[in-house]
């Protein structure tokens, strides 16, 4: 009986604290959706807090991601405090710059940069979140599109992370942001979707191409350079290989620090696979490649995320 209650308290203790909501607007005629946490922190209300946006991959749904990642951000939202919301792309996918044959999302043009806009505005018209701490983060069409919110968010969004995904190479040229955002990169050597050496992106050799990527080092390098950061990285520094089984390691590197203390970091997974770190093997390795297990996805994005903030405006004056 004693094992059986020590078992109920862990497992209690692992879940999250907060409360889940279902968020919903109409955004250029069409209905769109999201899942909100909100975490126990929101009872102060003099707080105000930072919101997250994680967005799921192609043939994803948001809705599936917080088991997907095994409530890590939940975790960390119980702990430091911040709202993380789940968006729904229409079509199970987000139009994130590549070409208009890639999905249904790119065909339509989808404005899923104005709804996820929105999207901010109606949480934050709610509850009281700091405008200069919001965050996008995603996973291979979830971390394009997070990358193209780099580009054309630059007023909201402070920084992003992307995961098993780079920068789109036909949206790389008119990349313009309005300010510095900083980015964190985590990409596998060993991706057999998108590759790390850049080039056209393919779910099985010989299917539809789907838009190509520039590779991982050089969009690292371009946003240093839209940063206006130093054009070396620091030394590549090697992370602990905490579990040898995995076949993988990690190092990372970083440029900076650039405009407004803007940073960019390349986390590069050495056989890893299309994986989030961290998370569960969601298909098996021969299709996507390895997870690795050295590091945890959802703590290192939201260390890296966390003391991110966009210059906040002068007293008396509203920001953009």
């Amino acid at each position: 009986m004693r094992v059986v209650a020590l078992l109920l308290a862990l497992a209690a203790a692992a879940r999250p604290a907060g409360r889940w909501e279902t968020g919903r607007l109409v955004h250029a005629g069409a209905k769109r959706e999201w899942r909100l946490y909100v975490p126990p922190a929101v009872t102060d209300p003099g707080r105000p807090l930072p919101l997250l946006l994680v967005l799921h991959g192609g043939g994803g749904r948001g809705a599936a991601l917080p088991r997907f990642l095994g409530g890590g951000f939940e975790r960390l939202a119980d702990r430091d405090g911040f709202f993380v919301a789940y968006p729904e792309g229409r079509y199970h996918q987000w139009n994130d710059g590549r070409e208009p044959s890639v999905s249904r999302a790119h065909a339509e043009q989808v404005d899923d940069v104005g709804f996820l806009r929105e999207l901010v505005a109606d949480v934050s018209g709610r509850y009281s979140v700091d405008p200069a701490r919001v965050y996008a983060c995603g996973i291979s069409n979830g971390a394009l599109m997070a990358c193209r919110l780099a580009c054309e968010l630059a007023d909201r969004i402070a920084a992003v992370a992307l995961v098993a995904g780079s920068f789109p190479a036909r949206l790389a040229p008119g990349c313009a942001p309005a300010r510095a955002v900083s980015v964190l990169m985590i990409c596998g050597t060993d991706d057999p979707l998108v590759p790390f050496a850049g080039g056209t992106i393919q779910l099985r050799k010989g299917w539809k191409e789907r838009g190509e990527v520039l590779g991982a080092r050089e969009a690292a390098a371009r946003w240093a350079a839209l940063d206006g950061c130093p054009p070396a990285p620091s030394p590549v520094a090697a992370l602990p290989d905490r579990d040898p089984a995995d076949r993988t390691t990690v190092a990372r590197e970083t440029w900076g620090p650039g405009r407004e203390g803007a940073a960019v970091t390349l986390l590069t997974v050495r056989g890893g696979g299309h994986t989030w770190p961290g998370a569960r093997q969601y298909l098996p390795a021969a299709l996507v490649g390895r997870v690795s297990r050295d590091v945890d996805g959802c703590a290192e994005i939201w260390a890296f995320l966390k003391p991110r903030a966009r210059p906040r405006a002068p007293a008396g004056r509203a920001a953009p």
